[in-house]
């Protein structure tokens, strides 16, 4: 495997390796070594019977903590599987999995300080004025991504999507004109409608009404369902006859601008670990897989910037 110390010096490699470019990388570095060590001695404290202080025992396979932030982020970004990055790094795929199960929550908390991981779920207008602070309006889509097809027949049920036709896990973005993602809804079932989450959540109930919110057909109802809001949707063709021009030249400048959210969650994808099939069976592994991706994703806008 070429050496970390090379990798950095190609950028556009380092890019596809890990999704974020070298000067990220190493920005990233100080707060994920921070984290790293502040966990070690949290272990240490939490375990009584330990004899051994942090930095004690076997020698892990990536031993320094920039290769511990390196292996994590080509996980997340190229998604092998445990054999293939076991083969990597000449381990087993039980310590390449405990590797990446010990040092992702790290780089989790490491994101969370660099401002850029998604909130979950908002209950009130000045939480949402807290991550939208100048947005004068805001983009709502939904995101489906492919899983293994279960084995219980009620999972299959549950997940399967008839719009993709395969199993899949579905959650709710919001972003914003600059792409940045900021709220991500907890994952569900394949089958959940757009528009049947945005009503469970209750998304709009917290943005201001002066905000436009845009969004796509698959929300029809939204403007009867929250009422007060500017909503920016494209005119549905109506059955059996057609849009007049200027209303088609309308639809096409709503789409020119909604496609920004496209482009966030493009952004997010470009880690595979939320594009690919995604096979951890763990539970809440799918959900944990976006929030990392969508904060990546984020860090990448915010250091851009």
């Amino acid at each position: 495997m070429m050496s970390l110390e090379k990798a950095l010096k190609k950028e556009r490699v380092f890019l596809a390796l890990t999704g974020v470019t070298p000067s990220e990388f190493i920005n990233l570095v100080p707060t994920f070594t921070q984290y790293f060590d502040q966990s070690r001695w949290d272990r240490y404290h939490a375990d009584r019977k330990r004899q051994r202080q942090p930095g004690g025992g076997k020698v892990p396979f990536a031993k320094t903590t920039e290769a511990k932030l390196f292996y994590v982020l080509w996980y997340h970004k190229c998604y092998p599987t445990y054999d293939v990055a076991g083969f990597f790094y000449d381990r087993d795929r039980a310590n390449v999995k405990r590797g990446k199960d010990n040092w992702t929550p790290i780089l989790e908390a490491a994101l969370g300080k660099k401002l850029v991981l998604p909130k979950r779920q908002i209950r009130s207008v000045e939480e949402f004025l807290e991550i939208f602070p100048e947005a004068k309006e805001v983009f709502i889509d939904g995101t489906e991504r492919p899983i293994q097809r279960p084995k219980d027949r009620a999972k299959q049920k549950c997940n399967y999507s008839g719009k993709k036709k395969r199993h899949t896990r579905k959650n709710l973005i919001v972003s914003n004109r600059k792409k940045r993602i900021g709220i991500v809804t907890k994952t569900v079932e394949g089958k959940e409608h757009d528009f049947s989450i945005l009503k469970t959540t209750r998304l709009p109930d917290h943005i201001p009404k002066d905000i436009r919110i845009r969004v796509d057909n698959g929300f029809q109802g939204i403007e009867k369902e929250f009422p007060g809001h500017r909503v920016s949707m494209q005119t549905k063709k109506p059955k059996g006859r057609e849009l007049s021009k200027t209303v088609k030249e309308r639809n096409k400048a709503k789409s020119r601008v909604r496609v920004l959210v496209e482009h966030a969650i493009g952004g997010m994808k470009r880690f595979r670990i939320v594009s690919d099939v995604f096979r951890n069976k763990a539970e809440g592994a799918d959900d944990y897989a976006i929030l990392i991706a969508s904060g990546l994703w984020n860090y990448h806008l915010a250091e851009a910037n």
